[in-house]
């Protein structure tokens, strides 16, 4: 479909045809404008539309709002007015406001605002790409109003600045990455005066929030291919400025002919790969920070060369002073990130030695609900180039996946408790809580995992018996 036909299909939408209607009573003009009209041009799938209004935006939404019969979200403190609506079953937004002129104080990313016409609004935006504007009109002719050549840069697939890009970062270090999350998200290259002054400013980012850069940051990580823009932060210099941790593993060394891989390719090549099994954050988060304990356990032994010894514990530590530092949640999501980084090793484990049973029941026992997550992960850690190698790992963990399958089945151990709970053993030999009560609930649990005892009450309660009496305990009662 060409362009003119494209626009002249949106504006025959019912609430565009209100929005132009309502902004016409009001006498002022109304422009779609940014991410919308981008997404529209690439194709893409996009649900928020962003109206700038040459007056006010709030008084435009709440009488579009009164027409659809829709809620209004009114931010005055931003000048901002929010609208969803459904359409074909989708939920979309609709966000109104007044064309603004900015200026900047330099100790601050939150600009000095005036109204301002749409030559204004469009001089104030980031990049070219997202600077474009559609005006709602009667016209079928309708096109792009784009005076900084964003369409071109479309097709040449760029970001670049629709000002002096020194300036644009300097005022807000926050478009810094942007520029980065666009290009990971879009695989555009960054125009190389835009790169230049994006490294040239990059300590400004010291001005932004931590909240606001993680915000970028997981948006870089939900990409289709993370690792662009985590070598363009590498690139940039921005990398050790809001985490250093990943940049630590960066380098391979050689002694005595012995080499390491370089852990931080490895890291990028991991989050890669489970990037295109899962759009769980956190499990690409545990991507990210697998081998985040490496750095600090490397040494280097003549006889048999580099070892990383205890890098899953040391990197499990790491995960809440990384996440506590970055603002992300200090919650369930960074206790399983910190789960799957200390269990990463344990089906490798299982995969060179032999697959015994027991093996199995303790791994399904302290993964819970994550086995399936932690297996995914680990798919995702064999970068090998060896492709032999790899075959023969991707094969033996399909084997530890089948005898998962298997032993869940008979035994009921995801998310399993030992059958017999501290309360039934204090009961049954009257004691108090004590050490004699854990050592027995360690034994029975111990003989469940490895296979000896039937993870059922009657031989569970036999074995408590059993052992009781080694222990100078006797029942209270035949019960």
């Amino acid at each position: 479909m060409e362009l003119n036909d494209t626009i002249a299909q949106l504006m025959k939408k019912d609430y565009i045809q209100v929005i132009h209607q309502e902004a016409k009573l009001l006498n002022i003009r109304v422009f779609i404008i940014g991410g919308w009209v981008r997404d529209l041009l690439l194709h893409r799938p996009s649900t928020d539309l962003d109206f700038v209004v040459e007056g006010s935006g709030i008084l435009l939404a709440e009488k579009v709002a009164h027409r659809l019969h829709a809620k209004l979200a009114i931010f005055k403190s931003f000048g901002t007015a929010m609208i969803k609506i459904t359409e074909d079953n989708t939920e979309i937004e609709l966000e109104f406001v007044g064309a603004r002129k900015e200026s900047y104080r330099s100790n601050s990313r939150n600009p000095i605002v005036e109204n301002g016409t749409i030559e204004d609004d469009q001089n104030r935006r980031d990049f070219t790409i997202n600077a474009m504007a559609i005006e709602l009109c009667q016209s079928n002719q309708a096109g792009i109003i784009d005076p900084f050549g964003g369409l071109l840069d479309l097709n040449k697939r760029l970001i670049r600045t629709p000002l002096d890009p020194n300036i644009t970062f300097s005022d807000d270090p926050l478009r810094i990455m942007r520029a980065i999350r666009f290009a990971t998200q879009l695989n555009f290259n960054i125009e190389a005066e835009t790169f230049n002054a994006i490294q040239q400013n990059k300590d400004r980012i010291h001005i932004i929030s931590m909240e606001r850069i993680a915000i970028e940051l997981n948006k870089i990580i939900m990409s289709d291919k993370p690792s662009i823009g985590f070598i363009l932060l590498d690139k940039s210099g921005l990398l050790p400025l809001i985490f250093p941790e990943l940049l630590d593993l960066k380098g391979k060394h050689t002694i005595d002919g012995k080499s390491h891989k370089d852990n931080f390719y490895h890291t990028l090549e991991v989050l890669d790969n489970i990037s295109l099994q899962t759009q769980n954050l956190y499990l690409r988060w545990a991507a990210i920070l697998h081998d985040i304990g490496k750095a600090s356990t490397k040494k280097f032994f003549p006889e048999i060369g580099w070892t990383f010894h205890g890098h899953e514990v040391v990197g499990a530590k790491m995960v809440a002073s990384i996440f506590k530092r970055m603002k992300l949640p200090m919650n369930e999501k960074m206790r399983y990130v910190q789960k799957l980084v200390m269990m990463h090793l344990r089906p490798i484990a299982l995969v060179e030695n032999h697959v015994t049973d027991s093996a199995v029941r303790r791994l399904l026992f302290e993964a819970g609900e994550d086995v399936d997550d932690l297996m995914t992960l680990c798919h995702a850690d064999i970068t090998s180039k060896n492709e032999a190698k790899v075959k023969r790992y991707h094969r033996n963990f399909e084997i530890v996946k089948v005898k998962l399958i298997e032993i869940e089945e008979k035994d009921k151990l995801r998310n399993w408790q030992p059958i017999i709970t501290g309360e039934i053993i204090m009961n049954t030999f009257e004691l108090s809580p004590s050490y004699q009560v854990g050592v027995l609930k360690n034994q029975i649990r111990e003989a469940i995992l490895d296979g000896l005892v039937e993870n059922e009450y009657a031989a569970a309660f036999q074995f408590m018996i059993e052992k009781a009496a080694i222990m100078g305990l006797k029942p209270i009662s035949n019960d």
